[in-house]
């Protein structure tokens, strides 16, 4: 029953539509509450993320989803174990918070237990599991709030895998940081 869709996201079993009207729905799984309707019940057909207007991207990790708002705010609501959602604690939620102390903001990425966000000074923000240093700020310490990954300026683009992530700087650099256990940071090492 879906029409008027703008964007998808696909978290880990859970799905994420933005419509026209600038709201999001969700359907799968919800242990976590990762489908943002204030229940932790699975739903095989899309139902309404609670509370949410004015959304123009959305993202979605493994069991956690995110939406940025057209005031430059992110919102994000399920699995928040590692601190994924960035509201300064580690409880899940079935309803969306908004990440602490991020504005201007213009893109959103989410891996598996890691957030990201572009900023319109073309910083990157992460916060979230960094076991694998995935959140760029120079150390392995998961984060409840949102840290600058460092020694990254005039990002145009950014996405993140599992545990790793990426951006894509304005002279057409990629640059990676984080698991490279594969060679995922294309840096010719593992």
């Amino acid at each position: 029953g879906l029409t008027g869709i703008t964007a998808l996201a696909g978290g880990h079993y859970h799905s994420l539509a933005l419509k026209n009207d600038s709201t999001v729905w969700s359907w799968g799984y919800n242990s976590s509450g990762q489908l943002g309707n204030g229940n932790t019940a699975n739903s095989k057909v899309p139902v309404q993320v609670t509370g949410l207007t004015g959304i123009t991207a959305i993202a979605a990790g493994y069991e956690h989803s995110l939406a940025l708002k057209n005031d430059g705010t992110v919102w994000a609501w399920g699995k928040n174990y590692y601190g994924q959602l960035g509201n300064g604690n580690t409880t899940n939620t079935n309803a969306p918070v908004q990440v602490s102390s991020l504005t201007g903001i213009m893109d959103i990425s989410g891996g598996w237990y890691h957030s990201l966000a572009l900023k319109n000074d073309s910083t990157v923000w992460a916060w979230g599991d960094n076991s694998s240093g995935e959140l760029g700020d120079g150390t392995t310490i998961n984060r409840t709030t949102p840290v600058q990954v460092v020694g990254l300026n005039g990002v145009i683009a950014i996405g993140n895998g599992g545990q790793h992530s990426f951006a894509l700087k304005n002279d057409g650099t990629i640059w990676a940081w984080g698991q490279n256990t594969y060679g995922q940071l294309g840096n010719g090492t593992t």
